[in-house]
């Protein structure tokens, strides 16, 4: 074989095996899940939305589930987190140890008495940027009613530019039965939150619906 024509081929493999080597995950999500008060018995519903993303989920995609309580922002707070394997027999093996680690969070679950929405999503923004995934998606499972203990600071702009931020299931209080305005005003409020960070917003709440969940 010509000298050459072995050099351009050795060069061309060693493309593809850096391509292979350096890619990078497509899509990046990061479930958030509301753990004050009485919320917690909505995350029976969010168990089957992360089992609908475990499998729907390619290879390379990466995968993080949190929770949503006093103070969010701290990896402390991530229950499972994942960048699922090119190798379906590893693959597995990562979906069926997320999903024990979510099974075993639901059933032991402690409410919180305090609600860091900002917190969890300044956390998810930077574990989203570290998988360098080309498409980031944050999911807020909440009812979207944020109270902060005492001396938090969440006065900050969230770093969410070309972002996807999904509110599901907001649920509505007893108070917004009373008066819907609230209800109206905290989707309102975060709406604009999240788009002035430069991210997309979308509420989801028929969760029913087949296309819904699609990414």
């Amino acid at each position: 074989m010509n000298y050459f024509i072995k050099i351009l081929l050795a060069t061309a493999l060693l493309s593809v095996l850096s391509a292979c080597t350096n890619q990078k995950p497509s899509t990046g999500l990061y479930l958030l899940l509301d753990t004050s008060g009485t919320y917690t018995k909505e995350l029976k519903k969010a168990q089957q939305i992360i089992h609908y993303y475990l499998a729907n989920l390619a290879p390379g995609d990466s995968f993080a589930v949190a929770r949503i309580d006093s103070g969010s922002f701290s990896e402390k707070d991530i229950v499972a987190k994942v960048t699922f394997d090119h190798r379906p027999s590893r693959a597995n093996e990562q979906k069926r140890i997320f999903a024990q680690s979510i099974q075993k969070f639901i059933e032991t679950i402690k409410s919180s008495a305090y609600t860091d929405i900002n917190g969890g999503l300044l956390q998810a923004s930077e574990y989203l940027n570290e998988t360098q995934a080309s498409r980031k998606v944050v999911m807020i499972f909440s009812d979207l009613l944020e109270e902060l203990p005492k001396g938090y600071n969440r006065d900050f702009d969230l770093p969410l530019t070309d972002f996807e931020v999904v509110a599901l299931n907001v649920t509505k209080l007893s108070s917004d039965n009373r008066d819907p305005n609230k209800y109206m005003k905290r989707l309102d409020y975060w709406q604009k939150r999240v788009e002035i960070s430069g991210a997309t917003w979308r509420v989801i709440n028929d969760l029913e619906r087949e296309d819904a969940l699609v990414l």
